[in-house]
């Protein structure tokens, strides 16, 4: 049986959760998320807590189970905190600007990069460091990882966006292959 599904969900004030058959609304004070909630779980919810339950006792419903209970979570974390992910630029000349809700990135292309958030986005950027902000976690990664594909970090020098606090190993360049040997 999983874990990580039969942990409660706490809500917080102002939180509220709306079930529609098998459509779960979240609403809280940032916003509202729904997803669709897999067949054989269901949700119930008592005062301040959110418990997810198994329908029948199933093997191949533990997987739907705890899935079910992290999405709810993340939903119920999205509309009361929500979420952000945090890119570095490393690079002599790199540059990222707001332009309107548009990001846009000088990467030492010819011509500079501009990204349109999502749905839901929002972004920062303040001596180097891009934030992507919004209450959808999946979202927010997936907007994230799409800025990070533009110019992802470069072995050799290290020079691109990278995840901030993500570590990049260096490779040694050919130089120093010939003078070591073979």
């Amino acid at each position: 049986m999983s874990k990580i599904g039969k942990q409660p969900v706490q809500l917080e004030s102002g939180t509220t959760i709306k079930i529609d058959g098998r459509v779960i609304s979240v609403t809280g004070p940032k916003g509202a998320l729904e997803f669709k909630m897999p067949r054989g779980v269901t949700i119930v919810v008592n005062d301040s807590v959110a418990i997810v339950k198994k329908e029948r006792e199933d093997y191949q419903l533990n997987k739907f189970y705890g899935l079910t209970r992290t999405l709810l979570a993340n939903a119920v974390e999205g509309v009361n905190r929500g979420f952000e992910k945090k890119l570095e630029l490393q690079g002599v000349g790199y540059r990222a600007r707001i332009d309107g809700q548009n990001l846009v990135l000088n990467l030492g292309f010819a011509n500079p990069v501009i990204v349109s958030p999502l749905e839901g986005i929002s972004f920062k950027a303040v001596d180097g460091i891009i934030t992507v902000a919004g209450i959808d976690k999946a979202i927010v990664g997936d907007m994230a990882a799409k800025i990070r594909a533009v110019r992802p970090p470069d072995p050799y020098k290290g020079k691109g966006l990278r995840y901030f606090g993500e570590i990049i190993k260096k490779k040694a360049g050919k130089s120093a292959k010939a003078v070591g040997g073979k």
